[in-house]
């Protein structure tokens, strides 16, 4: 053979070595990321050639599924969407999923390595697998309650509650909502076109948005509660009936700027009560200068913030500023500056004082089960942390039930129940330009001293009068109902 026929072979022998090669790394070294690839028409295909396992509240599922006639056999349907999306999330078959559809895909697919050994026998049984479920520790009540709540006032807001005993989310509304159904198949003239209405850019009502997890706003006077809990932590005060040394006027410390209240209050060396039921700027912003950054920090994480949670959902942390000037702190502890909390972060609040000072974790997934019904996995309740003494609780209890029983809350009074809350109204916009926010936190105790609820309420009304804007006016009026239901669940 000559030279140049020989460089030829040799060649082309490299080229079907090369091609060898990348034959067998194709089909061994990258199958399995190739055959999981979502950008495999095959997964997607398999995806939803089953049923989709269920989401349940009260024993009773809130999702579904319609058969679609195409390549993707099923989509997903939801019951009563708008008011359960924030929980349920979305799955769709062109948009991906979010939110629980997406954390416990695995078990609602039916594909979790947990039911392999289910899937194994119903393969040999000739059997179509089927998804397993998610049950949560939602009430249908509660939910409806507050979702309906948001509904009537009209505007932007949330609401969250919880079991305080064990960190249970017995409801989570939000509101602007959507309904997944719609954005659940793939077709380019329905699901695409609803998609683009929900979208930030062409909705500014952002209906997509889950403001109990993802949102934080200035939590206003709510926070005072997190600031007489540290007063009396760490021994500033000793009693909630102890006068405070607070002057009228106050001018915040480093400054000449007076720090004042809402129209005329008896705020001048106010007990610490008395300063909770008519909602004294003066006498907190000053514990909490008094106190320091430092301790009015360390408070205010033993209570959650400065934390994402996971629910399983992940919520937005909360945030307390640190080293920041005496003025800054004094409004930082009235729920004003940089202070923000997510509607979640506030009813863990309102729920560790309920529960004589400890905070339970929160989460909304109970148990997971097979399509059997068998449970895979059960969720225990796990201790968060001990913002406060049982002492100190108690009497932070005595002064939240105060605010509603003659202060600020009266609209939460339930009717042979003791109630205990914490009016808001936080500054919006730059120089308080903007309409506040709403706020309400509260609990409710049953005749045994147990606690089965605590709520956290918050509106975002910019079309509201200003001066009808407060967090009894519109906030509470909401709790009450979200108690009332989980209260009458409970009978």
């Amino acid at each position: 053979m000559n030279k140049p026929l020989r460089r030829v072979a040799i060649f082309c022998g490299l080229l079907m070595l090369a091609l060898l090669v990348r034959n067998n790394w194709i089909q061994y070294a990258q199958a399995d990321k190739l055959r999981t690839d979502e950008k495999n028409r095959r997964v997607a295909i398999e995806r939803y050639a089953t049923p989709r396992g269920d989401i349940i509240v009260d024993g009773e599922p809130i999702t579904g599924h319609k058969t679609t006639g195409g390549d993707f056999a099923y989509k997903r349907t939801y019951k009563n969407g708008a008011m359960w999306a924030p929980v349920t999330g979305y799955v769709s078959q062109a948009f991906g999923a979010n939110q629980i559809e997406s954390i416990e895909d695995g078990i609602l697919t039916g594909n979790d390595d947990r039911l392999f050994f289910r899937n194994t026998l119903d393969m040999l049984t000739g059997k179509k697998k089927q998804g397993g479920n998610v049950v949560t520790t939602l009430s249908g009540a509660a939910q409806k309650a507050a979702y309906d709540g948001l509904k009537k006032q009209g505007a932007k807001g949330s609401v969250v509650a919880l079991e305080p005993s064990t960190g249970k989310i017995l409801a989570m509304a939000s509101y602007p909502s959507y309904d997944p159904s719609t954005i659940a198949g793939n077709s380019l003239e329905t699901d695409a076109k609803a998609w683009e209405k929900l979208q930030k850019k062409n909705n500014p009502d952002d209906p997509m948005l889950n403001r109990a997890l993802r949102e934080v706003y200035p939590p206003g006077s709510t926070f005072k509660v997190v600031t007489a809990a540290a007063a009396l932590e760490h021994g500033m005060v000793e009693d909630a009936d102890q006068k405070t040394d607070t002057p009228l006027p106050y001018i915040m410390k480093g400054t000449t700027t007076e720090l004042k209240n809402e129209g005329n209050l008896p705020c001048e060396d106010a007990t610490l009560r008395e300063a909770l039921r008519v909602s004294c700027n003066t006498v907190f912003g000053k514990l909490g200068t008094d106190l320091g950054n430092d301790k009015m920090l360390e408070t205010a994480k033993k209570f959650g913030f400065g934390e994402e949670h996971f629910t399983p959902v992940r919520s937005s942390a909360s945030l307390f500023d640190k080293d920041m000037e005496p003025s800054q702190v004094a409004l930082s502890s009235i729920g004003q500056y940089n202070t923000a909390a997510t509607p979640l972060q506030m009813a863990m609040v309102a729920a560790a004082i309920a529960n004589n000072g400890t905070l339970m974790k929160p989460y909304m997934v109970d148990e997971l089960q097979t399509p059997g019904l068998d449970t895979i996995e059960k969720t225990d309740p796990e201790k968060f942390s001990e913002p406060v003494s049982p002492e100190n609780a108690q009497i932070l209890q005595s002064m939240m039930e105060t605010v509603v029983k003659d202060g600020t809350g009266t609209n939460a009074k339930i009717d042979g129940v003791t109630v205990g809350g914490k009016t808001g109204t936080a500054q919006h916009g730059e120089n308080n330009s903007k309409n506040p926010y709403a706020w309400f936190i509260s609990y409710a105790k049953t005749d045994d001293g147990s606690a089965p609820v605590a709520v956290a309420v918050v509106i975002e009304d910019e079309n509201a009068v200003r001066d009808d804007i407060s967090g009894g006016g519109l906030a509470a009026p909401i709790a009450k109902s979200v108690m009332e239901a989980v209260l009458k669940s409970k009978q």
